[in-house]
């Protein structure tokens, strides 16, 4: 694929105190469920939480959104789990039990040693199912950049409540910027989003004014991917699109992640 963008623009001060919204919150794992953690940088480490299902279910990497803990998935996973559908949840710098501070290309850099945790996890502990990423919001951006690199080790990206706009980030937060770099970051991004063959599941929700729709059919007309859905659910905003739709939220996951 075509350069890496080059996320440094967006690591201003001004931007990652709206981008990111850091919270130490932890509990301990419940029954079934447990932690794991991977080196990303000298001294710090990201911590992940792994809510299997059967051995055989189809395994997600999941990367939440920006307010949000791996631990807030002890009630949601097991939703999931309902579904024979094993969750592996990643936090980001600065997030749960993680060490560091957050900044955009370190979350797009510690993808990678994430992914690796993932998939060796999953793989010693027995479970030999499918695997898949799945990005919420914010998430989104890291199960892009996994899913531009290992199409061979994957068998489907789902993306809810997502973009992948950058420029529009910028132009929200009245940023001044130099055009020329703006323009070159969106261009990577674009090639990115054009280099995934992955079959692909977004999610969207109909009133969603954080992340409109329109940046779903952005991605959704843009994507490389020959074997794609949209599904926009009806009502449901941004927070709250698996509570208003959770018959349509998890009929769609199910008819992905199982090919029916």
């Amino acid at each position: 694929m075509s350069d890496q963008p080059d996320y440094s623009l967006l690591d201003q001060p001004q931007i990652l105190q709206f981008i990111f919204y850091p919270r130490g919150d932890w509990a301990p794992p419940p029954p079934g469920a447990s932690d794991h953690s991977v080196a990303v940088d000298e001294g710090v480490s990201i911590s992940c939480r792994f809510y299997p299902a059967s051995a055989g279910s189809p395994c997600i990497l999941y990367f939440h959104g920006n307010g949000e803990v791996a631990c807030d998935y002890d009630g949601i996973a097991p939703l999931y789990n309902l579904e024979d559908i094993s969750l592996f949840v990643a936090d980001y710098r600065g997030y749960g039990r993680s060490g560091g501070w957050p900044t955009f290309a370190d979350m797009s850099a510690d993808a990678h040693p994430i992914f690796n945790l993932f998939a060796n996890t999953v793989r010693s502990l027995g479970h030999n199912g499918p695997l898949f990423l799945m990005g919420r919001s914010l998430g989104t951006h890291s199960a892009l950049e996994l899913a531009s690199h290992y199409s061979e080790h994957l068998s489907g990206l789902i993306v809810e409540s997502g973009s992948a706009n950058m420029a529009r980030l910028l132009r929200f937060l009245s940023t001044p910027v130099d055009p020329d770099r703006l323009k070159k970051l969106e261009e990577a991004v674009t090639a990115k989003v054009r280099s995934i063959t992955l079959p692909l599941l977004i999610l969207h929700g109909e009133w969603d004014t954080l992340i409109p729709p329109s940046h779903a059919y952005y991605l959704f007309e843009n994507v490389g991917s020959e074997v794609k859905r949209l599904v926009i659910v009806p009502g449901a905003g941004h927070n709250d699109i698996m509570l208003v739709g959770m018959e349509q939220y998890f009929s769609a996951i199910r008819e992905f992640v199982f090919q029916r």
